[in-house]
């Protein structure tokens, strides 16, 4: 099988190109914004995973704090599987893991020794594919599994529907009354591919802190308000 290729293995420009032809409703927000940027995470497929399980549901700064404080029970930087298989569970949970968040570690820390998950030929599997396997993690569900797809490997089609952030900036940038559904959203992203990652960046762009440039006068409806979120946005649980 060949290895996937990523969103830097073509010009910027191209995948921002094609959205706009598909969809003449992004190229204010193409034009006037900054070029898209997926910045590469730090770290390895396991310690990214890792990382995105110690942050749920947390603040900013506490998660920071935890996430310092496990890498250095676990022996500093770069974190491996094997090293929290081995590492005492009383010490983990020193750190401020809550015990749900402990078991996920150690459940993923094992489906990456075990093959599950593999270290080094994620790039020869599909999306559809590594997305099953992640959710078979404990504590790892299919938002995480498109944010790793998007900003750990880099693939150019993710299309995260759940996302708060994605579905609030397509109804600001197509100037809707209200978010449209998941399901809704997924029909609607058909004819963005294959950069459907691309168009998730810029959603997420339209409800930034810093706002887009205002429409001209001329227009006839006002442009959805930003929602005020940082993204990306993690779905409410129910």
């Amino acid at each position: 099988m060949p290895t996937r290729w990523r969103l830097h293995h073509v010009s910027k420009a191209r995948p921002a190109a094609h959205i706009v032809k598909a969809d003449p409703a992004f190229r204010r927000i193409v034009e006037t914004g900054p070029p898209m940027e997926f910045r590469s995470e730090d770290g390895s497929a396991f310690e990214s995973l890792l990382s995105a399980i110690v942050f749920q549901q947390l603040a900013g700064a506490a998660a920071r704090a935890i996430h310092g404080r496990l890498v250095i029970a676990l022996g500093g930087a770069p974190v491996a599987p094997e090293s929290v298989l081995a590492a005492d569970p009383g010490t983990l949970r020193a750190a401020g893991l809550s015990a749900n968040k402990l078991a996920a570690i150690i459940d993923l820390a094992a489906k990456f020794a075990d093959g599950t998950i593999p270290t080094h030929d994620l790039d020869d599997l599909g999306d559809d594919e590594i997305v099953a396997r992640l959710v078979t993690v404990r504590g790892v569900g299919p938002w995480t599994a498109e944010m790793f797809l998007l900003f750990q490997l880099h693939r150019p089609d993710v299309w995260p529907v759940d996302d708060l952030g994605v579905r609030n900036g397509w109804a600001r940038i197509h100037e809707m009354a209200a978010p449209p559904s998941p399901k809704a959203l997924q029909i609607l992203g058909d004819v963005l591919r294959p950069y459907r990652s691309t168009a998730a960046w810029y959603c997420w762009r339209a409800v930034a802190s810093v706002p887009i440039v205002a429409a001209p006068a001329a227009a006839s409806k006002p442009a959805l308000k930003a929602a005020g979120r940082r993204s990306p946005s993690r779905p409410k649980k129910a």
